[in-house]
């Protein structure tokens, strides 16, 4: 999970030397200081080249005080979180990553916890590592955020990602979000509806308007998880089928996620001997495509029956959906993947350093030695291939840096 690279408008590029300079007057901010790393370094696929220089900061004041002076001296920069969904080319030199690291615990906030709706508010720094707050919610029995456990990232990218798995979305549960405005320079929290909160969407994510410092949470208080909604995990949870709104203790939905995630690699591995190269990707790499009326659905059908057969169409994942111009059909990306001819450890060739996960197709991985232009290829190969079967596009969810899909 990350922001976007950019600078805020109306503010030209700087020179190398004031690079230079803006960097050593932003590493003097309390909290913040320099590190030696590359992109590969900092993301979960292990790709990408050497920045200007990498900033880290430690507390929300240290975050926003950085990029407000990388800012003023027309520094480009990219906030950088857990570094899972990104794409970072090899030529960023003159690129500042600034990334946060906290290492405080997140709060119940007190004057909230007898909340008439039975809920509480829970706040954490943007740099908190996202599922060490999951973990530290199901510890304190609060419900809402365990089927997002096992996600990758910081909490701070996950509004600006609108992170979602097993039938939750952050949109659900964000009760506030403490933005630092890149063009005026302040700080204040905005409420969900400010951030134009949508399907892995936010107004933050592709744009330069502001950074995420702080983040607060909306969590029910007796010890049970949110309605169980996805039907894989509701399986492993003993869910029947004739259960209205079915619940499960929070610390039984974690353990079952994790489970279903690792079975998938999806639990990042970030050991340094033998590293199980399935968990260096970017998550989902593609968004699951979504088409507007009941027209556009039959036709997609009618191109899976052509290519896989009736009784392979028939039992397609298809899902109805809200979109903006009315009713809508979501499909599965990883089925589509699959039966576009695209098996789990596919590679372009034998020998390519970035194929598929063997665990799941919707996966990209980084098999040990892969650059960003060999994502690339197997991005374009494998969204091609779903075109060419079905006449879906697939968009990818990571942000690109440095780093394009050709059309």
């Amino acid at each position: 999970m990350s922001s976007a690279a950019s600078l805020p408008p109306s503010v030209p590029p700087a020179s190398a030397t004031a690079v230079a300079e803006a960097v050593a007057a932003a590493t003097t901010l309390a909290g913040a200081r320099l590190r030696d790393a590359t992109f590969a370094d900092l993301t979960t696929l292990r790709v990408g080249g050497r920045p200007a220089a990498v900033v880290e900061c430690s507390t929300p004041g240290a975050l926003a005080g950085v990029v407000g002076v990388l800012d003023r001296a027309g520094v480009p920069l990219l906030v950088v979180g857990g570094g899972s969904n990104l794409v970072v080319g090899d030529d960023v030199a003159d690129l500042v990553a600034v990334t946060a690291v906290t290492t405080g615990v997140p709060e119940k906030l007190a004057e909230d916890a007898e909340a008439a709706d039975g809920r509480v508010t829970v706040r954490a720094d943007a740099g908190t590592v996202w599922d060490d707050l999951v973990d530290w919610s199901v510890a304190a029995s609060l419900g809402g955020l365990e089927c997002l456990s096992g996600i990758p990232g910081t909490v701070g990218a996950a509004p600006v990602q609108n992170i979602g798995a097993y039938g939750a979305e952050v949109s659900a549960l964000l009760h506030r979000v403490r933005l630092y405005d890149r063009t005026s320079g302040e700080t204040t929290w905005v409420t969900p509806d400010a951030l134009d909160l949508s399907y892995r969407y936010s107004n933050l994510k592709f744009s330069a308007r502001g950074v995420v410092t702080e983040v607060e949470f909306r969590l029910t208080t007796d010890g049970l998880s949110m309605p169980l909604r996805f039907g894989e995990l509701a399986r492993r949870l003993g869910v029947s089928p004739d259960e209205d709104h079915p619940r499960r203790p929070v610390a039984d939905v974690r353990a079952a996620v994790l489970a279903l995630r690792a079975g998938k690699g999806m639990v990042l591995d970030t050991s340094d001997v033998d590293p199980d190269h399935d968990t260096w990707s970017a998550g989902s790499f593609f968004t699951n495509p979504v088409v507007v009326g009941e027209d556009a659905r039959a036709a997609v059908l009618t191109r899976v029956t052509a290519r896989c057969g009736a009784d392979a169409a028939s039992a397609m994942p298809c899902y109805p959906t809200s979109t903006p111009d009315g009713p809508g059909y979501k499909f599965s990306a990883a089925w589509l993947i699959e039966h576009a001819g695209f098996p789990k450890g596919w590679k372009i060739t034998g020998d390519a350093p970035a194929g598929l996960s063997t665990k799941h197709t919707l996966a990209l991985t980084n098999r040990g030695a892969a650059s960003s232009a060999d994502i690339v290829a197997l991005a374009t190969a494998v969204r091609d291939g779903v075109r060419d079967a079905f006449g879906l596009t697939l968009e990818p969810e990571p942000v690109w840096i440095g780093v394009t899909l050709p059309a």
